[in-house]
């Protein structure tokens, strides 16, 4: 059989082709010829993780106020408690909750024949499941939300000389009274009743502790107190953010006052619900004592858990 002849120029054009094929199959479209990592370029342009919270954790809600503290915000009638009494008043009773990392709490609560004294402490653990949103910010969120149903002023430690008048605030404080919140006029007509010696609201902005002036709506003057109203108002030296709020209710049961402490720090929420029952309603529980024992608490806490 006759041998086919040989051609070295297609052998060469064979060779160059395969050469080429190589080329273009390895080699990069950059243009200094280094392989793109599709995967490792992606994950270098995508968004960082929010920071999570500072708190992981949640303390047992009973044990954390001194008991000093709660001695002085559940005052007797002069009569001393046996051991049981007392770790059954002072002791307090923890809330039911299915997640004591996320959320505790605790209730006190004492009988006098002045009248009767709750309180009452809620911890809230904020968790954010949303990458793009921190702990803190979240938390930030839902306290946002405490503070606008409370309808607290805005502004720094105490109301501005623009506060709301009193006929404003008692038409806010109808809005706000969870079923039964006195008015101007039936706090004047209680108190007016109790010819206590006390002065009235006539004084203008200088009426006592506990007088209408002070009760739910918050009317007193900003300059009524030097160091400070007792009205409605954010606290600007408590946790990261924080506000107080004082309302006075009555019932056919009696009067009582409820003052109401919430702060923020971190991913943590607490709150602080104090109030006086007293089936006298000539009796007004006096706002400043209320509010300045809530505050030492609220201190307490904050201090407690930023340790």
């Amino acid at each position: 059989m006759p041998r086919k002849p040989f051609v070295p120029g297609a052998a060469v054009v064979v060779a160059a082709a395969l050469a080429a094929g190589l080329t273009g199959c390895t080699g990069s479209s950059s243009p200094d010829g280094d392989a793109a990592d599709a995967k490792s370029g992606g994950a270098a342009t995508s968004s960082p993780a929010a920071e999570p919270g500072r708190y992981q954790t949640l303390p047992e809600a009973c044990g954390l106020p001194s008991r000093g503290v709660i001695r002085r915000m559940l005052p007797g009638d002069g009569q001393a408690l046996s051991g049981t009494e007392a770790q059954k008043v002072y002791g307090g009773q923890a809330d039911i909750t299915y997640d004591t990392d996320r959320r505790v709490g605790c209730r006190w609560t004492r009988e006098t024949t002045a009248g009767t004294r709750h309180l009452g402490l809620d911890i809230q653990r904020v968790v954010s499941y949303d990458s793009a949103v921190s702990d803190d910010d979240k938390a930030q969120a839902i306290y946002g939300k405490k503070e606008l149903a409370a309808q607290i002023p805005s502004g720094g430690g105490s109301p501005s000389p623009a506060a709301p008048s009193p006929s404003a605030s008692a038409s806010k404080n109808k809005g706000e009274g969870e079923g039964v919140v006195t008015n101007d006029a039936r706090d004047k007509s209680a108190t007016d009743k109790g010819a206590t010696g006390k002065s009235t609201a006539g004084a203008k902005g200088k009426a006592p502790s506990g007088s209408p002036s002070q009760k739910s709506d918050q009317s007193a003057s900003p300059s009524a107190d030097p160091s400070g109203s007792t009205a409605p108002r954010v606290l600007d030296d408590l946790g990261d953010v924080a506000f107080l709020n004082d309302k006075l209710v009555t019932a056919d049961s009696g009067v009582h006052r409820d003052v109401t402490v919430v702060f923020r720090t971190s991913n943590v929420i607490v709150k602080i619900t104090y109030d006086q029952w007293s089936t006298d309603k000539t009796m007004l529980p006096d706002s400043q004592e209320l509010q300045d024992k809530a505050r030492s608490l609220a201190t307490e806490l904050s201090d407690s858990l930023s340790e």
